[in-house]
């Protein structure tokens, strides 16, 4: 199914209301923001018809929804629409190596960069050019962010990766991603009080699936974990396709997930450097230097309040590139 008549079937929905967007790629319908309200599109875009705006691509984390973006206010912002679309519990903004499990088939990379932003492009007043299109995420978005930044790096001009898995060399990151595979809960979890469930706590990350169906096998024995090596983030060649990119990464130091976030963080840094490609890095630690509701850990006490330091830097690279 095409996604225009869809969108054209949401048309007239009441400020705030979702429209579902078939995903071509998979078995199941996704949501994604009808971008109708002030906190999904500048309160400024009805008043100048003309005028057009930047796009910020938000990816949720593990275990959680597209609800989650209300929990981080810096995310709805009045200079530039943000786009807020399903990752899915456990999808890992990638296109999963096995294609025939509980999931069914799932092609998130392809479902986002070759449809959903051309998408948002063709239907509401955006510049659609690298310059003002920009990647952000936090945990299993994190991933998908500086991922995403580098499969693509025509398309997105700016990334940021919060407290991201974005070092598949670390083995405990790897891990990560096999407990959500197997539905292990708890672990890279990454939701907000504004899931459905108001617990802020990882109940489920879907159905039960086999350990290799995303990246393939883990273990790096006669490279059978190739695939986990071709999308690593902090692989030298995909680094160098960040040339020409504006990279921030946040993370905390506490508790058992950002503990491993740092590292990688240090990882990915470290390596960019020697590369001569500039980025920001933000270790806020133990969080009492970035917010009194930051802990250091992997929650949205911390990510509010690193998108509340990111956000406006944005922008004004956004305005800079005009």
């Amino acid at each position: 199914m095409a996604l225009a008549p869809v969108w054209r079937e949401c048309q007239d929905a009441e400020v705030g209301q979702r429209c579902v967007v078939p995903r071509v790629h998979a078995r199941r319908a996704h949501q994604l923001p009808v971008l109708e309200s002030s906190a999904d599109r500048p309160s400024g875009y009805a008043v100048d018809t003309t005028e057009r705006w930047p796009v910020t691509y938000f990816l949720h984390g593990g275990g959680g929804t597209v609800d989650d973006a209300a929990a981080a206010p810096a995310l709805h912002s009045d200079s530039m629409i943000t786009v807020v679309p399903d990752g899915g519990l456990k999808g890992w903004y990638a296109d999963w190596v096995m294609q025939n499990t509980a999931e069914g088939a799932a092609n998130w990379e392809t479902f986002h960069l070759s449809q959903v932003v051309p998408f948002i492009d063709a239907n509401l007043r955006t510049v659609a050019d690298r310059d003002h299109r920009a990647v952000v995420g936090l945990s299993m978005g994190g991933y998908g962010a500086l991922h995403y930044a580098e499969a693509r790096p025509d398309l997105f001009g700016h990334v940021a990766s919060l407290s991201g898995g974005i070092d598949f060399g670390v083995a405990e990151i790897r891990a990560a991603v096999l407990a959500t595979e197997l539905n292990v809960t708890g672990a890279w979890c990454a939701v907000s009080t504004s899931t459905p469930s108001g617990t802020g706590q990882c109940t489920r990350y879907g159905p039960y699936v086999d350990s290799d169906a995303i990246f393939g096998s883990p273990y790096p024995v006669l490279n059978a974990d190739r695939v986990w090596k071709a999308v690593d983030p902090a692989a030298p060649a995909n680094l160098d396709r960040l040339t020409d990119t504006g990279i921030t990464l946040y993370t905390g130091s506490q508790g058992p997930i950002d503990h491993f976030t740092r590292i990688a963080t240090s990882t990915v840094k470290s390596r960019l450097d020697q590369r001569g490609i500039p980025s920001r890095v933000l270790d806020y630690g133990n969080g009492s230097a970035l917010s009194p509701n930051c802990n250091g850990g992997h929650n949205y006490g911390c990510w509010a309040a690193a998108f509340a330091d990111y956000i406006p830097r944005l922008a004004a690279s956004f305005e800079a590139a005009d």
